[in-house]
């Protein structure tokens, strides 16, 4: 019989299909990256495909799927296979054969939302990021910022770090890759993760607790109208120096 696969972290699957219920979040997620994307794309830890959806819905010439994990590959697979400019294939970061494993894609963008801080090395991994870019390409990361509010929540997803301006902008340089644009997303969502990390110590979002904020997103977006020097998430994007 063939082998029934099973997830590496259970914990991470159960916040992805919750993720999946916040639908208003994703979409404002995947438009905040949007004027960045190219055409031939790869993304960096699919998982079951909460961003993957929206990156196919920009109908890319290419959208490499990639994840460390066979089961999330699996998944995506399953879901997206029979889109023809669509490929899964493993990566795990850093990676030193990446440049060569995917030349032939030919790829414009890579992007990385909510990887980057599950990485030990995160300079290696943006190295690999940026070997996989053809001239002219670019990096679009979204990592969780302000090391301030670390807490339960943050440990319990292994995240090994939260990031601010200086530190995400270190990781590219360190990477070879220049820092294009900055800035913040989510402004709102800090004080929800502090208080339910620092404070509550609870190790999952509650699905409950999370459509109430996805009903939110509408007013949340008026928040470029308040330029606020934070948020819960930093987004960066970096063509190769």
């Amino acid at each position: 019989m063939p082998e029934v696969l099973q997830p590496k972290d259970p914990a991470g699957v159960e916040t992805l299909e919750i993720m999946s219920a916040a639908p208003q979040y994703n979409s404002w997620m995947y438009q905040a990256i949007a004027p960045f994307l190219g055409t031939r794309i790869l993304e960096v830890g699919s998982g079951i495909g909460n961003m993957s959806a929206h990156l196919l819905s920009a109908q890319p010439a290419r959208l490499v799927l990639t994840d460390m994990d066979p089961w999330y590959r699996d998944q995506v697979g399953r879901r997206f296979g029979d889109h023809a400019e669509v490929t899964v294939s493993a990566l795990t970061l850093p990676d030193p054969d990446a440049s060569q494993r995917f030349s032939s894609e030919r790829l414009d963008t890579v992007v990385a939302l909510n990887v980057v801080e599950h990485i030990g090395d995160d300079v290696g991994a943006m190295t690999s990021m940026r070997q996989m870019l053809v001239p002219g390409g670019r990096a679009v990361i979204l990592v969780p910022a302000l090391p301030s509010i670390y807490g339960e929540l943050d440990r319990e997803l292994g995240h090994f770090r939260r990031y601010d301006r200086d530190s995400l902008g270190t990781v590219f340089r360190s990477a070879g890759l220049r820092v294009s644009a900055m800035f913040w997303f989510n402004r709102v969502g800090v004080a929800g993760w502090w208080f339910n990390g620092k404070i509550r110590r609870v190790k999952r979002i509650s699905l409950g607790q999370l459509k109430r904020f996805d009903a939110m997103v509408p007013m949340l977006r008026l928040e470029r109208f308040l330029p606020l020097p934070f948020g819960q998430s930093l987004i960066a994007v970096g063509p190769p120096v």
